[in-house]
């Protein structure tokens, strides 16, 4: 990296509220050293590092106990930097890998044990848009880890999951959408495809991570158009809810005129108050602890 002295984003507000005990940040990523763990050749930015020593202090400032750790799109197939992570932070995390035809079995064995719990399809930083390229890889994923138990988690936007819905439906395993499945904040609950997405929530064959409000919403620093969707989205069904920051918050979108080796530097966000958002999108305490607790507790195996 040609900046050593960089660092991920740290909240700079307090949380404001009873964080329950057990609270997990089901959405993070950790970029350790290159030279150990090298980026992928066919990544399409490169970030600056993030460290698990960093990841505890996030931690410890949001009161979250738990963690899961996913595979960003910069490694491919290769999950030895996530599963760095986990074991860097012991018995309280669990794992989301990326996948393909080349991983065996006995890969997947190895994970299970580590603690991977899903497999996450990336269709947005890829750039997938073609339902005739999702459905297929949705339903090759699911055959992939239907025997295990673990879920399968989509990275991707509205239009794909309208495209999906009837697998999802009838899929044998849970299904995780990230970041408000790809919703824009800007165009509200009435945006095509997110009826869609709520009624997969409602039937519980879905589960949506209200995570990366940043990625949904331009109106920073509270995001207050995100509201709306994440509200609607936990009165259809509290019990298919988690909560994520997305740290250390990757700009996954290479500036002009710079090169995709070239180091683009993380977004600084404030997790602080962006965890402060959860009250404001359910002032119920027992629903808080339903999305921080008991939904991520029964999904990721706690």
């Amino acid at each position: 990296m040609n900046d050593r002295t960089a660092k991920a984003a740290q909240p700079a507000t307090p949380i404001n509220f009873d964080v329950p005990a057990g609270a997990c940040d089901c959405h993070t990523h950790i970029h350790p050293d290159p030279a150990k763990y090298p980026f992928s050749s066919g990544r399409v930015y490169t970030p600056e590092l993030a460290l698990p020593e960093e990841m505890a202090e996030l931690h410890k400032a949001l009161r979250m106990e738990r963690v899961v750790i996913v595979t960003p799109s910069i490694y491919g197939t290769d999950n030895s930097a996530t599963l760095f992570g986990m074991a860097a932070r012991g018995a309280t995390a669990r794992g989301v890998a990326v996948i393909d035809d080349k991983t065996s079995e006995s890969d997947l064995d190895a994970m299970g044990k580590a603690g991977i719990r899903g497999i996450r399809l990336n269709l947005a930083t890829g750039g997938v848009n073609d339902p005739t390229v999702g459905r297929p890889r949705f339903s090759a994923a699911v055959e992939r880890i239907k025997a295990r138990g673990w879920h399968v988690q989509l990275f991707t936007s509205l239009a794909m999951i309208t495209a999906i819905k009837d697998l999802v439906l009838t899929s044998p395993v849970p299904v995780v959408f990230d970041h408000f499945g790809g919703a824009r904040a800007a165009l509200g609950v009435d945006q095509p495809g997110f009826a869609d997405l709520v009624e997969l929530v409602k039937s519980g064959k879905a589960h949506v991570k209200i995570s990366g409000a940043y990625r949904a919403s331009k109106l920073g620093p509270d995001y207050a158009d995100a509201t709306p969707l994440a509200r609607q989205l936990i009165s259809a069904n509290p019990d298919r809810i988690v909560w994520g920051t997305d740290w250390p918050h990757p700009n996954s979108v290479t500036p002009a005129g710079k090169q995709v080796t070239d180091v683009t530097p993380l977004f600084q966000i404030d997790d602080g108050r962006l965890l402060n958002q959860l009250p404001v999108w359910t002032a119920d305490a027992g629903i808080r602890k339903k999305i921080l607790v008991d939904n991520p507790a029964r999904l990721y195996g706690f």
